[in-house]
């Protein structure tokens, strides 16, 4: 998030994050993410197997499940010049490790 943020400030003026014909300044957010969707599940999983727990993950299904899909559209940060260099997987190992390290 922090390069994201970075190359924003260096390289993109606000002006281009939004179309000059609007006659109202709106959705100039830009996302940050890798623009790949995953699941709670599948994101829990994928902590359990990074940290090396081996015990059993329990959902609550008496609760509601929220919004099942959370992928954010990365396609205008893209479209200004960058993309993500760490994937999920490769973060989560990376903080883990400096977790356990410090």
């Amino acid at each position: 998030m922090a390069d994201a943020c970075i190359f924003l400030m260096e390289a993109i003026n606000f002006k281009n994050t939004y179309k000059s014909d609007q006659k109202e300044i709106r959705n100039t957010h830009i996302n940050i993410g890798t623009g790949e969707d995953v699941s709670i599940k599948e994101l829990a999983e994928l902590i359990k197997q990074v940290v090396g727990y081996n015990g059993d993950l329990v959902f609550n299904t008496s609760r509601p499940d929220g919004t099942l899909k959370k992928l954010t559209d990365v396609s205008k940060l893209n479209s200004f010049g960058w993309k993500h260099i760490v994937d999920l997987e490769e973060g989560i190992r990376k903080m883990y490790q400096w977790y356990v390290e410090y």
